[in-house]
């Protein structure tokens, strides 16, 4: 096995989403009159594996909103998502590195999210050594700030990576039970189901009785370079209570992919500092089994290159596992 340096579609256009003209008229409107001016431009966000609405919205006065929008009839589970979202962004400290919101709205059927536009990139791939560096330098600052959550967010109720994990990612144990079809597995992993079994069994007891929050879906996608160079953290619809290296690991996997030294650079974060011994090898193990199961279960509100980006992450994650493990 060797990783492959870029996935098969790229992040920056990993989404597949409705134009703004494609929007109803009277939600157009709506969001118009929100804003305080006509919309004269619409820059379609191309990251992302959803099919909800989200653009960078220009109006004519000058200003810049960036906008999310589903429909509650035909995207309940975006609405939700974004309505979740919501919550999180408005009860975030003030000073991090995310995009502040600025109004919900709920018009013609639709669930309308506005926050303040980010002016930035993907991060390329394969890894700049700055954006890197930003990206890990703003994450290590946002785990810092999340270590004690504030009241307001601690309020929310969010889930447990813990039970999550119990529920959501133990892929290799239904595998093994015979109740999840098992995935093709490149020569040095077949036979090693047991051991997989094993490791991402640790995961649940190792995310257990964290108290501090997460991202929850820390990928290349959800992250934007601005013209400082600076790293911005998008799309937190996935925030939980878990320890910050299970994010760490899961964005790594494209600093794997990109040739650097990903064990180094999770070790050397101030985030892994306590973490488990194999801690690394046990998230490894989880999204491995999650991505390679679930490549094949895409569901169709999702974008169309959602099981091709599945299948990338989950070859990178059980690539870098068998090299920790020595099993090529």
């Amino acid at each position: 096995m060797s990783p492959t340096p870029l996935p098969p579609v790229p992040y920056h256009a990993s989404a597949l989403r409705p134009s703004w003209p494609a929007l109803p008229a009277a939600l157009r409107a709506a969001i118009a009159d929100r804003l305080g001016a006509p919309v004269v431009t619409a820059r379609v966000a191309g990251a992302g594996f959803t099919r909800g609405f989200a653009a960078v919205l220009a109006t004519a006065d000058g200003g810049r909103a960036f906008v999310k929008a589903a429909s509650a009839v035909e995207q309940p589970h975006l609405v939700d998502s974004y309505a979740r979202e919501a919550a999180i962004l408005d009860r975030l400290p003030a000073g991090l590195p995310a995009p502040r919101p600025r109004w919900t709205r709920y018009e013609a059927g639709w669930f309308v999210l506005c926050t303040d536009a980010v002016d930035g990139h993907t991060p390329r791939l394969p890894w700049a050594p700055a954006e890197l560096d930003a990206t890990l330098t703003g994450y290590a600052e946002i785990a810092a700030a999340l270590a004690d959550p504030p009241a307001g967010l601690a309020a929310l109720g969010l889930p447990d990576l813990a039970d999550l994990a119990r529920s959501d990612i133990l892929w290799w144990e239904e595998v093994a039970a015979g109740r999840e079809p098992p995935p093709a597995l490149p020569e040095p992993v077949r036979g090693r189901l047991p051991e997989l079994v094993a490791l991402e069994s640790r995961l649940p007891g190792y995310a257990a009785g964290a108290t501090g929050l997460t991202h929850g879906d820390l990928r290349v996608d959800n992250i934007l370079i601005d013209a400082d160079g600076r790293a911005w953290f998008c799309d937190w619809t996935w925030a939980c209570h878990g320890p910050a290296w299970f994010d760490l690991a899961g964005l790594l996997l494209t600093a794997y992919a990109s040739g650097l030294d990903a064990d180094r650079i999770f070790a050397a974060h101030p985030v892994a500092a306590g973490a488990p011994p194999d801690a690394l090898d046990a998230t490894l193990a989880a999204l491995a089994g999650y991505f390679l199961t679930g490549a094949s279960a895409a569901p169709p509100t999702a974008s169309p290159h959602l099981p091709a980006h599945q299948l990338w992450s989950g070859e990178q994650a059980l690539d870098w596992l068998a090299h920790r493990q020595g099993w090529r």
